[in-house]
């Protein structure tokens, strides 16, 4: 899952934000991987590469919303600390939103998966009620 600040939403929701910087210890996604971003929906990794903060162009922050990549760095210095930035990893994380019909079907497979995770507990919510029973019984 990736989390956005909800100014960012409408961008990445239009299409006009299709790339996030991320500082992680270790990469955490791979191109390929499907994600969700909450208040979106579900996102197709398309690409995770490790990337220097000072090489960032301006059309990487076109990507990522941003004019320019000045305005781009001052973002990310917002977010993470001088302590976090000299610790972690900086990923150019650039994704794509499922269409709205791939959505519904993740949605459904999603809650068809919980359905089927719920089934073994309810077995066994039946047989302790069967057990109350036949003890109550005698």
């Amino acid at each position: 899952m990736l989390l956005f600040k909800k100014k960012f939403l409408d961008q990445i929701r239009r299409g006009d934000k299709t790339q996030t910087i991320r500082l992680w210890e270790h990469r955490r996604m791979k191109a390929g991987q499907r994600s969700y971003i909450p208040g979106v929906g579900y996102i197709a990794i398309v690409s995770v590469e490790p990337v220097e903060l000072a090489l960032l162009t301006d059309e990487d922050a076109v990507l990522d919303g941003f004019a320019s990549a000045d305005l781009l760095r001052r973002e990310i210095r917002a977010i993470y600390t001088a302590s976090v930035r000299k610790k972690k990893t900086p990923f150019k994380v650039r994704f794509s939103v499922y269409p709205p019909k791939e959505q519904e079907e993740m949605a459904l497979e999603r809650q068809r998966k919980k359905g089927e995770q719920k089934q073994p507990q309810d077995r066994v919510s039946q047989t302790l009620d069967k057990l109350l029973q036949m003890s109550t019984a005698k």
